[in-house]
């Protein structure tokens, strides 16, 4: 489809004056390149024409995002009053309880005799009547927030669709006048009305703040929100995905509905610095570390100095990461401890200890004897490590982090970084850049570091997100994670390393094993949505704001069948049909309801015949709820549609719902085919918003059902292999040698025939003498064939390659093969000597 099209079918209605009036503008070129020559005066209007439906969206963009953070705003000062009120009238109700106990004891009593006078029970009434308006306050203030996080989402794809259209229009002009006019419109317009550009971090801290505030009704939980910085040592079951960036916002939101942002000084206003996460890595020249951290070789290190924020921070982090094999019983682990910004240098060439640093913390009562033990032998060991093995700052990663997390909960952490980018620190190609320094101070945290040449620096085209869990064992993790890294919004990428990434990017003369993901790079991550597990919806009510014929904002498309390949169940709700386990009856039935026999076998009867009647009946027709008949569940975010004329459709997938413990609620299909499209303009763009790419993408086509297709002909690039990581265990070894004393007893057996036949037959019987040399010869060749293959798995396994490992395609056969031709030879041998003796 055309993008005129898309844009006309795809735009939130609402907005529509404000988008940019792409087929306008695509009529008017047609009209003037066909008429006529296009000539100066056509240039300058249709650059002004430009430039008004610039200043329209951003303009419009500016006005939205202002809005929403004076609606944030407004929202917590109305939480905060609401949680006062509540907390009065706790207080209130406490006093008089503490006076007038007997009192109200005896009104209870009688309210539930069911025999109070009216009179008696006014006090309660009014109590009940005022918890109950704070609790309908508190269920508008959720629908505010329902309805903002559509907002921010919708805002987000405005963006996405208008900076898509600006770039076509220009691309078009371009080539039907032959004038170059988008290089001098981006750099004298866009440059200067970056709308793009805008960085949605502090709007989405804003609103997970609110969020949360919401959700606990002005409690929120409080606890560390370092969350683990204080820790030396820890370890966590990590898993990393890929994150398309036109998933992002939509990423960001679907996980604050869950875990609130987690930030280092709630008190402060959110700056961008305050996501900034800059780590320098260390290795050396033989690029030791990068093999042993590439490879997965037991007990491969990385040591990095990390710090937080801009580069004027005193404190910097010296962490060392060990990777411990499966097998070994432990787990890899990351250590760190603190050092002075200005002690970097001397502590690096060995000239400075941190003991008296650490033994001070004892002193001064932060630390234990034991923890600063612990420190004191980790810093020993990464110096002795730094200058045995001569590590070098060799590259440097920057990105910008939003942690997800309930303070002092470690239990589920997501962690989203984007922005990222490698840069060289090395000098190895005679080219200062740190010198004598520990890092290069030629730049910040100014990303893209525009300063910085091609070659120098890695800009990495998608987020990284990581799943963090931390369950007891065989417990599932929630499903609302299981939903998110099954969704559409995120690619796996099991073991992906920054530092092996930057490694492999920025030092090609160097580097002849390069990860299995790197292939991968040129491979299109945008998906279709199969399962519609993570969605956003609007309150439907008349009042919303926002509300249009356009109920959802979801940003995905649906499916028309449902893809097989779910690896997680959707929860059965109304119109959907009940499995068959779901409607029998419990063994134990009777002990749940405490009722005798004969009643649960009646109550049973009862519910099989309602069953069997269900199942003859049609479809109920389309209800319309009206608005005073329309029952509110336990929070607004849980409500049906209203007056929408349309009834769910039983066959659609559920979307997850804005509350974490809410049923699901259905998606509006024509919205999602909408959105669908939208998904598929979008893939223009590429990695920046100002990438000129091609309309029609052959990798952008879908799999069939939503499946992921099999690739099997990635290629290294020239002059590389790939690296594909392969866990070996000790009984791997051990099963190897197993397979060949089972291939050393199999020829024994064959050399013992052999030996008899030799020992038992006449000195002048030829036959005899041919066939126990064809045994031992087939023996021989066993034994031949099972040492080497023995030696060839021993160092595919020492060297952690799995090709050609588990597979013999020819060796049985041909061994057989042998075994057959020498019994053959024997049987046709004594045969022909049997009919010349007749």
């Amino acid at each position: 489809m055309k993008f005129g099209k898309k844009i006309t079918t795809d735009l939130y209605s609402e907005w529509r004056p404000f988008y940019i009036d792409y087929n306008r503008l695509k009529r008017e070129l047609k009209d003037r390149t066909t008429s006529h020559n296009w000539n100066d005066k056509d240039e300058s209007e249709f650059t002004q024409m430009l430039e008004s439906e610039l200043d329209k969206v951003h303009d419009f963009q500016k006005q939205k995002t202002s809005e929403l953070s004076r609606r944030i705003r407004d929202a917590e000062k109305a939480v905060k009053r609401l949680v006062v009120e509540e907390q009065s009238d706790e207080a209130h109700e406490q006093t008089n309880g503490d006076h007038t106990d007997p009192e109200a004891q005896r009104r209870e009593t009688l309210v539930q005799d069911a025999g109070s006078d009216d009179e008696d029970t006014d006090d309660e009434a009014d109590e009940t009547k005022s918890l109950d308006a704070l609790e309908d306050q508190f269920h508008d203030l959720e629908e505010e927030v329902a309805t903002l996080v559509a907002d921010v989402h919708d805002l987000a794809l405005y963006t996405k669709l208008n900076i898509t259209g600006f770039m076509k229009i220009l691309k078009k002009h371009d080539k039907q006048t032959g004038l170059p006019l988008k290089p001098s419109f981006i750099q004298d317009y866009l440059e200067k009305r970056p709308f793009y550009k805008y960085n949605w971090d502090a709007l989405i801290v804003k609103l997970s703040k609110l969020y949360d505030l919401v959700r606990t009704k002005g409690h929120p939980i409080k606890g560390d929100s370092m969350a683990g910085g204080s820790q030396s040592a820890f370890v966590r079951q990590t898993t990393k995905y890929w994150v398309h960036p036109d998933n992002l916002v939509h990423l960001k939101l679907a996980i604050l509905r869950y875990l609130p942002v987690l930030v280092f000084n709630p008190d402060k206003e959110f700056e961008q610095k305050d996501a900034a996460i800059t780590s320098i890595y260390f290795d050396n020249e033989d690029l030791e570390l990068y093999l042993g951290r590439l490879e997965k070789t037991e007990g491969a290190e990385a040591v990095r100095l990390r710090w937080y924020g801009d580069v004027d921070v005193k404190t910097i982090f010296v962490e060392r990461k060990t990777h411990r094999e499966d097998w070994t019983g432990e787990k890899s682990v990351k250590a760190r401890f603190p050092i002075k910004e200005d002690k970097v240098n001397a502590f690096l060439r060995g000239e400075y200890i941190m003991d008296d640093e650490f033994q001070a913390l004892v002193t001064k009562g932060k630390k234990t004897q034991q923890e600063v033990d612990g420190m004191i032998q980790l810093a020993n060991e990464i110096q002795y490590s730094i200058l045995t093995k001569k590590l070098q700052p060799v590259m440097r990663t920057f990105y910008n982090r939003t942690a997800f997390q309930l303070p002092g909960d470690a239990r589920v952490r997501i962690s989203l970084d984007t922005e990222l980018t490698m840069i060289r620190e090395d000098n190895w190609d005679r080219k200062v850049r740190s010198g004598s320094n520990w890092r290069r101070t030629d730049i910040g945290i100014d990303h893209p570091f525009h300063q910085l040449p091609p070659e120098d620096k890695e800009l990495f085209k998608y987020g990284v997100l990581e799943v963090k869990l931390q369950t007891q064992y065989g417990q599932e993790p929630p499903q609302w994670v299981t939903d998110l890294v099954q969704s559409h919004l995120v690619e796996a990428v099991p073991k992906f390393s920054k530092f092996i990434h930057g490694c492999a990017t920025l030092l090609p003369e160097r580097v002849d094993l390069v990860p299995f993901w790197l292939p991968q790079m040129e491979v299109d991550i945008l998906k279709p949505d199969t399962t519609g597990a993570v969605a956003f919806e609007r309150p439907s009510h008349p009042s919303s704001k926002g509300t249009s014929d356009r109920q959802e904002s979801s940003g995905m498309g649906s499916p028309e069948v449902e893809s097989p390949t779910r690896a997680y169940n959707e929860p059965v709700s109304e119109g959907e049909e009940d499995e068959e386990m779901d409607r029998a009856p419990a063994k134990d039935e009777g002990k749940r309801t405490g009722l005798t026999r004969a009643q649960v076998e009646e109550a049973v009867a009862y519910r099989e015949r309602m069953l069997k009647e269900r199942d003859r009946a049609p479809p109920p027709p389309p209800q319309v709820y009206a608005e005073e008949e329309f029952v509110d569940e336990r929070t607004p975010f849980l409500r049906g549609r209203r007056a929408s004329g349309k009834a769910e459709e039983p066959d659609k997938p559920r979307g997850l719902s804005i509350d974490p413990l809410a049923p699901s609620t259905a998606f509006d299909e024509t919205f999602r085919e909408r959105l669908r499209k939208v998904r598929e303009v979008e893939r223009g763009l590429g990695e920046s918003a100002l990438e000129d790419e091609e309309e029609e993408h052959a990798q952008d086509q879908p799999a069939p059902n939503g499946d992921r297709i099999l690739v099997r002909d990635w290629v290294a690039p020239t002059g590389k292999r790939i690296a594909v990581p392969v866990r070996v265990e000790p009984k791997v070894y051990f099963a190897s040698e197993r397979t060949f004393l089972k291939w050393l007893n199999f020829a024994v057996v064959i050399g013992t025939i052999a030996t008899t036949l030799l020992n038992f037959v006449e000195p002048d019987d030829v036959e005899g003498i041919i066939s126990a040399g064809l045994f031992t010869l087939s023996a021989l060749l066993a034994i031949a064939y099972s040492a080497v293959i023995f030696v060839y798995r021993t160092r595919k396994l020492k060297s952690h390659s799995a090709e050609g490992l588990y597979y013999d395609k020819y060796g049985p056969t041909i061994l057989c093969v042998v075994l057959f031709a020498a019994l053959a030879t024997n049987i046709i041998l004594r045969v022909g000597q049997l009919v010349e003796e007749n």
